[in-house]
């Protein structure tokens, strides 16, 4: 590697529907600030408002240049429709560089390399 490859991290979200979960994927895709978005169905326990609440909810997990993250958590931020949403940026250290250059091709916008 010579140094100048992008950077990735995934970036994840909590919502509380599975159509919501793929409108932010698709959102993501479309703009290219992700090369792949999974969607889990989980279990949430969390404190809001003073109660402890227990909810269903989907989890999306999204592979994408570090250097896409504020573009990426404002897009979370203008699609979500909690009033804090979860938007974490979990760096990846390493990965394997068959996947990481199909993710920076994945990722590639308007000259970006």
């Amino acid at each position: 590697m010579s140094g100048n490859e992008p950077k990735f991290c995934v970036v994840q979200t909590t919502i509380d529907s599975e159509a919501g979960a793929e409108r932010i994927a698709r959102a993501l895709l479309a703009a290219r600030l992700a090369a792949c978005v999974q969607v889990y169905p989980i279990r949430s326990f969390y404190v809001w408002n003073g109660e402890t609440r227990a909810e269903a909810e989907f989890l999306v997990q999204s592979k994408a240049r570090a250097e896409d993250y504020d573009a990426l958590a404002a897009a979370l931020r203008a699609a979500h429709p909690y009033e804090v949403p979860e938007i974490l940026r979990l760096d990846i250290a390493a990965g394997d560089p068959a996947y990481l250059d199909w993710a920076a091709r994945a990722t590639t916008r308007d000259g970006a390399a």
